[in-house]
C-alpha cells in the first residue's frame, strides 16, 4: 500500500511539474497565477505535554491569515486519526480511499446539537491555534488553548483574524459552533469574549447564533457577520460595545430579497467605507453603508457557494467559492474579472476553500474544511499582475493606515 502512494505521489509530482512548465502549445491555466507548493506546512512536532502524532494528521482547517511570509497563523478544528497504511501527515483529501471529508464528530454532536452517529474518525483538539514560517516549520503554538474549544456541540475555530488598523495586534478567533467570538493579545492571553458560549440568539453582543467573520473601520469600529443562525450584521465600537445590527431571514425563500439571508458567512469593507457581505446560503454579495442601509447586490453563479472573501488593497474582490472551488475576482460594481481552481483533493485543487488569505511577498494561502489542510501557492515567474491576488491591508504603524 504505502508503495503504491509513494508511487502514485512521484507519478503526481512528475504532471505537476510538467503543467506549470512553460511551453509553446497545449495546456490550460490550471492553477491560475499560482504554483502549489508541495509539503507544506510541515509536519508539526511532539511537544513537551507527551502527546504524540504518529498516526495522526491535520484536522478541518476552518482558517488561516497571514500576518507576513513567516508568521502564518492557522486555526484548526483539532487533530485527526489515519487509517492504519496511510502516509504520515497525509490530508484526508489526498487519502487513496476516501473518507469523504475531514469533519470528523469529538462527541457525535452535529452542528445544530442534534444527536449524530460518530464517524469513527473523531478528532482530538491539540495543535489548535499555531503559527508557521514561510517553510511551514511550526513557529508557535497556543497549548493552553486548546480545550477552550472543546465542548458538547464544539467543533473548533471558523475565522483567525487581526486588525489592520491595531498596533497591539490582537488576535481575533471566531467559534461559531459554540457562538462566541474570542480576543487574544498578540501572545495569547484572553482579554474579551463577546457572546455566551453555548447559547445562541440574537441579543446584541450577549447572544450570537453562530457568528463566522469580522471586518474593521479605522477607528476600531467592527461590524460582525452573524452568521449561520443569526442572519444579520452586528456593528460594535472599538470597545465591543453593541451599536445596532440589521438582517433578517428572507419572507419567501424561493425568492429572497435586500437586507434577507440564509447565511452571513463573510464580511469586508472598501476604502470608501461600504460593507461588502457574503451572503453564502443565497449565493450572492450584499453590499451596505455602515448603518446598514442597503446598497447593492448581486449573485455570484448558480452552483456557487462563496465562503470567504477579502478586498485587495487596489480595490478589487477576492472569493473563495465553495460550489465551484475556484478563485474568484470582481471588482467593486459586481463584475466578474477572473478566475481559476477545480475540486479535488490533489495539490492545487480545493476541497471546501473556507479562508483566503495573502501574504507581503504575495503568496496565497486556502484552508480547507473538507480537504482537512491549509495550501501554499507561490505566484509563478512572470505571472500576470491582474491574475495574482492584490495585498490586504495591513498595520503598518504609518498615519492612514
Amino acid at each position: 500500500m504505502r508503495a503504491r502512494q509513494w508511487s502514485l505521489t512521484i507519478v503526481f509530482i512528475m504532471a505537476l511539474v510538467a503543467a506549470v512548465a512553460p511551453q509553446e502549445k497545449g495546456g490550460q491555466e490550471e492553477y491560475g497565477p499560482y504554483e502549489p507548493v508541495l509539503n507544506w506546512p510541515q509536519p508539526l512536532p511532539d511537544g513537551p505535554d507527551g502527546v504524540k502524532h504518529d498516526g495522526w494528521t491535520w484536522g478541518s482547517v476552518g482558517a488561516v491569515y497571514a500576518e507576513s511570509p513567516d508568521r502564518i497563523w492557522i486555526a484548526q478544528r483539532g487533530e485527526l486519526p489515519l487509517p492504519a497504511g496511510a502516509k504520515p501527515w497525509t490530508p484526508y483529501a489526498m487519502l487513496t480511499t476516501s473518507r469523504g471529508n475531514a469533519t470528523g464528530n469529538d462527541d457525535g454532536l452535529g452542528a445544530t446539537c442534534e444527536p449524530a452517529a460518530k464517524r469513527g474518525w473523531e478528532r482530538r483538539y491539540h495543535h489548535v491555534i499555531f503559527v508557521v514560517d514561510r517553510e511551514g516549520k511550526m513557529v508557535q503554538w497556543w497549548p493552553q488553548h486548546d480545550k477552550l474549544f472543546e465542548a458538547p456541540c464544539g467543533r473548533g475555530p471558523h475565522k483567525i483574524k487581526i486588525s489592520p488598523y491595531d498596533p497591539q495586534k490582537h488576535v481575533w478567533v471566531f467559534d461559531d459552533q459554540l457562538h462566541v467570538i474570542h480576543k487574544f493579545t498578540y501572545d495569547g492571553k484572553l482579554v474579551m469574549t463577546l457572546g455566551t458560549k453555548g447559547q445562541r440568539g440574537r441579543d446584541g453582543g450577549r447572544l450570537f447564533d453562530r457568528p463566522t467573520d469580522i471586518a474593521w473601520l479605522p477607528d476600531g469600529t467592527f461590524f460582525i457577520s452573524d452568521g449561520y443562525g443569526g442572519t444579520r450584521v452586528a456593528k460594535f465600537d472599538k470597545d465591543g460595545k453593541f451599536l445596532m445590527d440589521w438582517g433578517t431571514p428572507p419572507k419567501d425563500p424561493r425568492n429572497p430579497g435586500p437586507n434577507e439571508w440564509n447565511t452571513v458567512h463573510s464580511i469586508a469593507i472598501s476604502k470608501d467605507g461600504r460593507l461588502f457581505v457574503v451572503d453564502r446560503g443565497h449565493r450572492r454579495m450584499q453590499v451596505f453603508d455602515q448603518n446598514g442601509k442597503f446598497l447593492d447586490m448581486w449573485t455570484t453563479g448558480v452552483r456557487s457557494s462563496p465562503y470567504a472573501h477579502f478586498i485587495s488593497t487596489d480595490q478589487f474582490i477576492w472569493v473563495a467559492d465553495g460550489g465551484t472551488m475556484r478563485m474568484l475576482k470582481y471588482d467593486l460594481n459586481g463584475k466578474y474579472l477572473y478566475g481559476w481552481g477545480a475540486p479535488g483533493g490533489l495539490p492545487g485543487q480545493f476541497n471546501g476553500p473556507h479562508s483566503l488569505t495573502v501574504d507581503q511577498d504575495g503568496n496565497m494561502y486556502t484552508a480547507e474544511v473538507f480537504g482537512g489542510r491549509v495550501q501554499k501557492f507561490r505566484p509563478k515567474p512572470g505571472a500576470d499582475p491582474a491574475k495574482v491576488m492584490g495585498q490586504e491591508l495591513r498595520y503598518t504603524g504609518k498615519s492612514g493606515n
